[in-house]
């Protein structure tokens, strides 16, 4: 492209997302209404990855790194020019809805929207399958290892299943909807994680198992008594609970109020449940947030979809 062209320009969003969906950690994943991230890409002459600025009303956004190889949105860019021999350059901005260390997947919103954006400005596209790779390229800048619950469902949108190489999207009926809770909390991934390390007993992994298989027979038939016999997550929030002031509370009042299952959002403080209905979602929203504010901290909620959407280009 000669210098003398206006460069061309794209803005994309990418929605939050509920990571691990508890009985599925690093597996399974699920997008959300009502929280995105921004990512404006332009196509520069330079062949270089640069980003322009960082905005939003976030507490924290203006903290993020500006140096490409070290932002989840930067390294992905990176990754796709590497891959695909790409002459031009990319210039991003990025404009943060999704509040850090959430766990509603904020770092992978920010790498998603700006792969979208980038891929509607090649020459060919690519089919979004084929960006999976450089989104757990960018997601691993941030947490440290390659897993896709959260880029994998901002991708393709709804409920999917994470591999190492594939995205699957699983069936989700209409009715299923879900209320995230996040309270005015922060906890860092790295931090999330570290409580995992030591191992798990056999028998705790077989019964996760169980719950697992369960749980996804119950998507596959719509079946809401075995979403509610598998939505129970005996590995990662036993663990993790402790770091989240509240929870268990929240928990209880998700459960009081019909809940199929309820546990932690990603690596947390946010917490999720699953309803057989809208009108239920709507009426327990309220009760969660309750629960937070008697453990001392405001909270937003947003009810949506299961099948939430996935990550476009904004006209």
């Amino acid at each position: 492209m000669s210098g003398d062209i206006e460069p061309q320009q794209v803005r994309a969003f990418a929605p939050g997302s509920v990571g691990n969906i508890g009985v599925g950690f690093d597996l399974l994943g699920h997008s959300i209404e009502g929280v995105r991230d921004i990512a404006q890409v332009r196509r520069i002459d330079e062949p270089t990855v640069r980003i322009r600025a960082i905005r939003g009303d976030v507490p924290g956004a203006d903290s993020l790194p500006l140096q490409a190889e070290r932002n989840t949105a930067g390294q992905a860019l990176i990754a796709l020019r590497a891959k695909l021999g790409i002459a031009h350059g990319f210039e991003l901005e990025l404009e943060k809805g999704i509040p850090l260390g959430s766990g509603l997947g904020g770092s992978a919103a920010s790498c998603v929207a700006a792969l979208v954006a980038a891929n509607a400005l090649l020459d060919t596209p690519l089919p979004r399958e084929a960006l999976y790779e450089f989104a757990l390229d960018g997601e691993s800048v941030s947490s440290g290892s390659r897993h896709g619950d959260n880029v994998a469902p901002m991708l393709l949108g709804g409920v999917v299943m994470a591999t190492g190489t594939r995205m699957i999207p699983l069936q989700v009926p209409e009715w299923l909807h879900a209320v995230v809770v996040h309270p005015d909390q922060v906890l860092e991934t790295r931090r999330a994680r570290a409580v995992l390390a030591d191992p798990y007993p056999l028998q705790v992994i077989v019964e996760q198992s169980a719950h697992l298989a369960l749980f996804l027979t119950g998507l596959q038939r719509g079946d809401a008594q075995l979403l509610r016999e598998g939505l129970r997550d005996l590995l990662v929030e036993p663990r993790r609970a402790p770091l989240i002031p509240g929870f268990a509370r929240t928990q209880r009042a998700a459960l009081d109020a019909g809940a199929l299952g309820a546990s932690i959002s990603g690596a947390g403080p946010s917490t999720f449940a699953w309803f057989a209905s809208k009108a239920q979602a709507e009426a327990a929203a309220p009760a969660m947030q309750a629960a937070f504010a008697e453990a001392g901290y405001d909270s937003r909620a947003y009810v949506t979809p299961v099948a939430g959407p996935r990550a476009e280009v904004i006209a």
